[in-house]
């Protein structure tokens, strides 16, 4: 009996891949994919909102702080025009009367000399003489607010004849009408008569005023009028 050469044997055919089985979170993820879109999507709007809000509200408080300090500034503007008027209501009367004696502005000589040579006539004064120097910055012993004027004199050195010392007293005190001065010295002393002349001057007063001015301040080139 023939003995049957058994046929050569081929590749054996590959056994199938194991199949992997995924999480069932990612294997039905399909099924949920609609319901997670919708959800980061109203996530991010709800930021979104959140963080609009934030900023309209930071600046709303900016704003309103804003407001506060302007209505601050506003009531403090408000406050300080009522002082000044009150303050313009009390002083108008003295600086009027300031103004009207030549003690705000600009110092004005004619009228002193005036006043000296109508006071003299209408007092009956024996001859006096007297010297105006120019004016200069004038500090007071103490502590004066004058504002924006400047506080300026004018020494004047004056020389009477008098009768009696109730003469230098009534001059002064008409002189004061016309102006304000300071009286810086006043020295008295008997006048000399020649012998057997008839009696005239018996005293003789030397004396240094300051008169004083408040002058207002310069105008800065370009400023309106």
């Amino acid at each position: 009996m023939e003995a049957l050469n058994p046929t050569p044997a081929g590749p054996a055919p590959a056994a199938p891949a194991a199949r992997i089985r995924l999480p069932y979170w990612i294997r039905d993820f399909a099924l949920v994919r609609p319901a997670v879109l919708t959800f980061v999507a109203a996530v991010c709007i709800s930021l979104g909102c959140v963080l609009s809000t934030y900023w309209q509200l930071r600046d709303a408080r900016q704003a309103e702080a804003r407001a506060h300090a302007t209505r601050d500034a506003a009531r403090s503007s408000d406050a300080y025009v009522e002082s000044e008027k009150q303050e313009i209501r009390n002083y108008q009367p003295l600086f009027l009367e300031l103004r009207r004696r030549h003690v705000v502005g600009v110092e004005s000589r004619l009228d002193w000399v005036e006043a000296i040579r109508a006071i003299q006539e209408r007092r009956r004064l024996l001859p006096l003489t007297y010297e105006i120097e120019p004016q200069q910055p004038y500090k007071p012993e103490g502590r004066l607010q004058t504002g924006d004027y400047q506080l300026r004199g004018s020494r004047m050195t004056l020389h009477m004849n008098l009768l009696h010392e109730g003469d230098l007293l009534d001059f002064l005190g008409d002189l004061r009408q016309h102006g304000i001065f300071t009286v810086q010295q006043c020295q008295l002393r008997r006048a000399v008569t020649a012998p057997n002349a008839a009696p005239t001057a018996g005293l003789a007063a030397d004396c240094t005023l300051n008169w004083l001015t408040l002058t207002p301040p310069a105008r800065r080139p370009g400023a309106e009028r």
